[in-house]
Formats: C-alpha cells, structure tokens, sequence
C-alpha cells in the first residue's frame, strides 16, 4: 500500500511541480486514507470500494472535519485513484459517483485604504527599505499576485508610460498601469537601493534580498507580514490580502468589472465579479460602523 504512495507523491512533485505544502497535505491526507483501508483489512486498492471512500469521509464529518476540510480530503483521493488507474496499478476507481460536499465560499479578508496607508508608511529611507515600499505598493498598486511581483525583472516596469508587464499563471502576459505613487516608489529603489544590493552580482531581477540574489517567495512573505504586524493589522492578513483590497477598492470606486478582470488576470469574469461581494459587505460593515442612526442601543 504504501510504494503506489511513494510514486504518486514522486509524480505530484516531479510531474505536476506542486508547492511543497500541497504536496505535505496530500500525503498527509493520504496516509491517514490508507489507514482507514487498513483498519478495514484491505491490503489492495482493487479492493476499495465507494463505500469504504464514503465511510472514510463520514468518521472526519463525525470527528467534526468542515466541509471544507472533507472536501479537500476527497479531492486527494479521488486524484490519487485516477493515478493508480493512469499507472495500471487499479483497474478500479471507488471515488467515481461520489459528490464533493458542498463548500460555501468565504470572502477573503479586505484592508480599509487607511489601513493601507498605515502598512506603506511603515518601510523606513534605508536601502532594504525602500525595497519593501516598493514591493508594498506594486502589490497594492496593481492588485498582482506575490509570485508575479518576484518575478519581474528590472524591464518590465515602464515608470514613463505608466505601466508594468506582468507574467501570470500559464504563462499569460498582461499590461497593467502604474499609478503615480507605484512608479515614484519602484524609481526611487531602483535608482538609490537596488543599485548598491547589486553591486556585487549580476541579476536582471527587479526585486532582490541583501545579498543581490532575486527575493524569494518565503523571504518577501515573511517581511510583509511583519509590517502588517506593526500596523496592526487585526484581521487575518497575506500578502493576497493587498490583491483583494486592490480590487474591492477600485470596484467602490465605480471601477467596471473587466476593466478589473484584464488587471487581475483573471480568465472567467465570474472570478471578478466576487469582489462585488465583498464590496457590498465591506460598505455595509462600514455603514453599521460609522453611521450615526446604524449603531444599536446598548
């Protein structure tokens, strides 16, 4: 049981690239599958069955697992069956048939623009700070994804024209406009901070750690999260957050969905259109927060 384990975990990390966190959920996950197929005597997957799947998924709703959870649960099997059958190592797949549980979407955390404010001011004039302003702004600026951002290179920011070429998922392109702030701060760390972490290495990346090397996801994760600390920011809290404030800003703002969907990336409008959502909640929390005749009676 355990060898047909090992080859899918191989796949998912050689094969289909997965971050290394994903790939400790799904062993994670599948271990404690293969478990269950244990304590059940099977010493085959030829002989799992639906039923001993749906058995498996019933103890973690009884353990008190969300839907969410479960669901995530049966996605890992059902992809590690359909493994097993690609790899000829099953000829059956007990999953099929077997409806994911439904998963209410929760709306992601959104920064006030003082918030936001707060959060850019924090980053003080040094080298490694004017780095960080710059990074804070591009994300908020331009609503991109943490990843795109490391992935710039020095010549796709076009402070003149106003606008920075973004490389997203599956490899899109995307022209999104820089605001005046953006290209002040990124001008400003170009030409008084990133010259001097460069100057012993030679990299074309626009975004580097102190010894001039391209920042990594981890590194520039990590020190975000430390400004948000220093705000603070009481609520949950990523660098995604600032993707999310970026576009439930502009759509308050009377910005119009594709307009939004071209600068996120996003390739179904659906995606965008849930941050109408959050918008309308965001106003009415703010409305139960501030109006004078919202408020209750203590």
């Amino acid at each position: 049981m355990k060898e047909p384990l090992d080859r899918y975990i191989r796949y998912v990390t050689v094969e289909r690239q997965l971050a290394k966190n994903t790939i400790r959920s799904y062993e994670k996950d599948l271990e404690a599958y293969i478990t269950h197929l244990v304590v059940h005597s099977i010493d085959s997957y030829e002989a799992v069955d639906r039923w001993l799947v749906l058995a498996h998924i019933n103890e973690m709703r009884s353990d008190g697992r969300s839907a969410r959870t479960t669901a995530r649960h049966l996605s890992t099997i059902r992809s590690f069956h359909h493994f097993l059958l690609r790899e000829r190592i099953s000829t059956n797949d007990p999953t099929e048939g077997i409806e994911q549980p439904k998963v209410g979407k929760r709306l992601p955390s959104v920064l006030t623009v003082e918030e936001v404010e707060r959060l850019i001011a924090l980053p003080d004039a040094s080298v490694l700070g004017k780095r960080d302003r710059a990074m804070l702004e591009l994300l908020y600026g331009t609503g991109m994804r943490l990843s795109e951002m490391l992935a710039l290179d020095v010549e796709d920011v076009h402070g003149t024209l106003g606008f920075v070429r973004v490389i997203g998922k599956g490899n899109k392109e995307r022209i999104v406009p820089l605001g005046r702030l953006a290209i002040e701060a990124v001008r400003e760390y170009v030409e008084e901070g990133r010259l001097e972490l460069v100057r012993k290495t030679r990299t074309d990346a626009l975004f580097v750690n102190a010894r001039g090397g391209r920042l990594t996801r981890q590194g520039a994760w990590k020190l975000i999260k430390q400004y948000a600390k220093r705000v603070p920011i009481q609520k949950p809290f990523s660098p995604h957050t600032l993707r999310h404030s970026f576009a439930t800003h502009l759509i308050e703002n009377g910005a119009d969905l594709r307009s939004v969907q071209e600068m996120l990336g996003h390739a179904d409008i659906t995606t965008t259109e849930w941050y109408t959502h959050i918008s309308t909640t965001h106003l009415k929390d703010s409305y139960m927060a501030y109006h004078p005749r919202a408020k209750k009676e203590d």
